[in-house]
């Protein structure tokens, strides 16, 4: 039996929360923590060095592109892809298994191609997009940041206009003017059957 056939009872708890670069993903699934504390959140693996505020084993499990390597060969990764062209980002299996298995309501937070990759597996799971405002606003965003290269900023901007091409693949849309309404809205997208 596939490790997949065990989630089927599972899969209503879980949430594929997907979107550009900046446009606050991160900051708009903390925000619903915080009035919905049950739910939780799968901890991607990534090569990319860690931002200032950022602590392994909470925001991501940083490790090098050879044990990257490794779990991608082992199959310890439900999906995972190079992103931007830079770095390598994964979601490991384990960690899904087990969040799936407290019975609490799982957010993935991962880009389209790993929204792609988990849906050929698990065809049922529930898809939301994020979507700025504006164009101008998500490049606000991640300038503000002040974190990435122009090369880089240019790389992921790139990419969110490939992730806002795909809109139509997603099952909900949310657009992030305000985080609380935002929040509100994907706590609604994730109760419903």
């Amino acid at each position: 039996m596939q490790l997949f056939d065990l989630w089927t009872d599972l899969l209503d708890l879980l949430t594929i929360v997907a979107g550009p670069t900046a446009v606050g993903k991160g900051t708009v699934i903390s925000h619903l923590r915080k009035c919905h504390p049950q739910v939780k959140v799968s901890i991607s693996a990534t090569t990319r060095e860690p931002r200032d505020s950022e602590r392994d084993g909470i925001d991501y499990y940083f490790v090098t592109d050879e044990v990257f390597d490794c779990m991608v060969r082992s199959g310890q990764m439900l999906e995972w892809a190079t992103v931007h062209g830079l770095h390598k980002y994964g979601t490991p299996k384990e960690e899904v298994e087990r969040l799936l298995h407290t019975g609490q309501p799982v957010i993935l937070e991962i880009d389209l191609q790993g929204m792609r990759k988990v849906r050929k597996i698990l065809p049922a799971v529930r898809t939301v997009i994020l979507l700025p405002p504006a164009w101008d606003d998500l490049i606000c965003r991640i300038k503000r940041r002040g974190s990435e290269s122009q090369d880089e900023i240019d790389a992921r901007l790139a990419t969110a206009k490939k992730e806002l091409e795909a809109i139509g693949e997603f099952d909900y849309k949310i657009v992030n003017a305000d985080v609380e309404i935002a929040a509100n809205e994907l706590w609604l997208a994730m109760n419903r059957v």
